[in-house]
């Protein structure tokens, strides 16, 4: 088609050649496969002049207008590798993803205003290839076997908390050793057993086993709650333990101890041809993810020294 209208347009097989770097013969040989094809003929050819039949300016009419849609579907897909727009497709784990990725897309987007973004939250990692995300961004103690590229993006410790009431009642554990007597909340992730909290020791990680929780559920909104309201004692992010601990609806415990640190990763499919709303986006959390988590961090040192 291309070639046919290149010669319809110059009116001459020489010419078109020279502007689509061909051979005269070739491009002859292109329009006469094309006119086979068709079944009808295009050109009337003589030794010093061409022009087109009837059935030619219809098929021309129409192979340009086939050839517009098409260097428009090319200039899209192109841009979209050069310009990020469209719809970015966002899974995060809902145990830090209100508090740290929802505010991550509002800054990603000040910067990208025309983009839009689907943010699903669950307590799981989805199937990013059948289910359509384009990045997904999880807490695992080291980076999952899925196949995927991962881009580390820092570390969550959690904070052992209390309430001041459940204290006041109960007394606070001085070891880990002590927490089998106490009332555990525990949130259910595939990332931690159930039944057992980790500790950070001088040498190794240990294992306090915590028995039956009395209460576990599936999400961090559901969990701080239930510590603060005097429930039981629970390992909450720093992020999340952050406010609660400011106003003194929360107290740390065991502050000594590194417990069940996590780190982040951004997963995505191919660093080939990668989109760039895709590229964009896991260029923005590597700048704003550990400056949110180095933050925290931050505000618990300051805290545990007042």
């Amino acid at each position: 088609m291309r070639i046919f209208a290149r010669v319809a347009t110059d009116g001459g097989f020489a010419i078109a050649a020279r502007k689509l770097n061909l051979t005269a013969p070739i491009t002859s040989r292109a329009v006469s496969y094309l006119e086979n094809h068709l079944g009808t003929r295009l050109l009337n050819r003589t030794t010093r002049s061409l022009a087109l039949t009837e059935a030619g300016e219809r098929y021309l009419r129409r192979c340009q207008n086939i050839l517009d849609s098409i260097d428009e579907a090319e200039a899209e897909a192109s841009a979209a590798v050069e310009q990020p727009s469209g719809c970015l497709r966002v899974h995060a784990l809902s145990s830090f993803g209100h508090h740290l990725v929802v505010p991550a897309i509002l800054r990603y987007q000040q910067q990208h205003p025309s983009l839009r973004v689907e943010l699903s939250l669950s307590g799981t990692v989805p199937n990013m290839l059948e289910e359509g995300y384009d990045a997904s961004i999880v807490v695992a103690p080291e980076l999952p076997d899925s196949g995927l590229v991962g881009v580390g993006l820092g570390r969550i410790v959690g904070v052992v908390c209390a309430s001041p009431q459940y204290l006041a009642v109960h007394g606070e554990p001085e070891t880990p050793d002590e927490l089998r007597a106490h009332q555990c909340l525990q949130l259910a992730t595939p990332v931690f057993p159930l039944d057992k909290w980790i500790f950070s020791g001088a040498d190794a990680p240990f294992a306090v086993n915590i028995g039956s929780a009395r209460l576990s559920v599936n999400v961090m909104e559901g969990l701080e709650p239930a510590v603060r309201s005097g429930l039981g004692i629970g390992i909450l992010p720093a992020g999340v333990a952050l406010p609660g601990l400011a106003s003194g609806s929360l107290v740390r415990v065991l502050r000594g101890y590194e417990v069940q640190p996590v780190n982040v990763y951004a997963l995505y499919q191919s660093r080939r041809f990668l989109d760039a709303k895709i590229r964009a986006w896991i260029a923005f959390l590597r700048e704003d993810l550990p400056t949110a988590l180095n933050a925290d961090n931050h505000a618990l040192a300051v805290l545990d020294a007042a």
